[in-house]
């Protein structure tokens, strides 16, 4: 089956590997991701002023597009699922914006969000299912104690995300379980890393991602999964005591499938020669 696909910038560039291992894990079961043409940034973050809308229309466009394909889009950064999810958000049920967005996109049709933003996360659990997925898997986790990491934007806020219970999230701990792990429910799964504080106040962005992996590695954790680049590059960057092993899911799910893509096919994949010893 063929998915509409929106990856995002970051994921062509240092998140490659998220991107690679999920494109291949994908074709591992039965999905092509078809990458959006000409997408666009999805703006990185989500506005707050209620008058803001320039910075939206790019989100706006990667939606109508897959509206014209199909109706649905699968995301997979967080930031990019959260900016996405959002703004469709306000497409369906904010009449200003709705009007201002398609003032000036001037589509054939008005859109008023009628596409279907997916995360990859919820296709695998809602399209192909975590019982399916144990089937096709080569190289089970063994037992390996496996701690999920949401941070903020998957979850919140829950009634326009709806992604999964933000108190109390399952869906990687499931993936982890199909996989022949054992997930690390922490308590800090889903605080905030730090986030963009790392660039103006780098002991803040610390002290939180130090708070993350403490816990993490007391409650048992061997390894670390994120969905969000962001989260990845603080929790790698800025810890302080704590060291733990920390990558992408697609990465252990991609391993798992037995076709785990490296470094430099990831970043082959992404249209850019491997800059791993820079």
């Amino acid at each position: 089956m063929k998915r509409n696909y929106y990856p995002g910038c970051t994921l062509k560039t240092k998140a490659a590997q998220l991107d690679a291992n999920a494109r291949a894990a994908a074709e591992a079961l039965g999905v092509t991701l078809e990458e959006l043409p000409e997408w666009q940034c999805c703006g990185a973050v989500y506005p707050l002023a209620r008058d803001e809308i320039a910075s939206k229309l790019s989100a706006v466009r990667a939606l109508e597009a897959a509206r014209q394909n199909g109706g649905e889009l699968i995301t997979l950064c967080s930031a990019c699922h959260h900016v996405l999810k959002r703004v469709n958000d306000d497409m369906a049920n904010d009449p200003d914006i709705n009007l201002r967005a398609n003032n000036y996109s001037a589509f054939a049709t008005r859109y008023s969000g009628e596409t279907k933003v997916v995360h990859y996360l919820e296709m695998l659990r809602d399209t192909i299912g975590f019982d399916e997925i144990a089937k096709r898997v080569k190289k089970p986790l063994n037992g390996k104690k496996v701690a999920a990491y949401y941070g903020c934007m998957l979850l919140r806020p829950s009634d326009v995300m709806d992604f999964d219970r933000p108190d109390n999230p399952q869906i990687m701990e499931n993936l982890i379980r199909a996989l022949g792990g054992e997930p690390v429910p922490f308590s800090k799964r889903s605080q905030c890393c730090g986030g963009y504080t790392t660039l103006g106040n780098k002991k803040l962005a610390q002290d939180m991602t130090e708070a993350v992996l403490g816990v993490a590695k007391t409650d048992g954790a061997e390894l670390v999964i994120t969905a969000c680049p962001l989260c990845l590059y603080n929790l790698n960057t800025n810890a302080t005591e704590t060291q733990l092993p920390i990558v992408y899911f697609t990465e252990v799910l991609a391993d798992a499938l037995d076709v785990r893509q490296d470094a430099d096919a990831a970043l082959a994949l992404a249209g850019r020669e491997c800059a791993c010893t820079e």
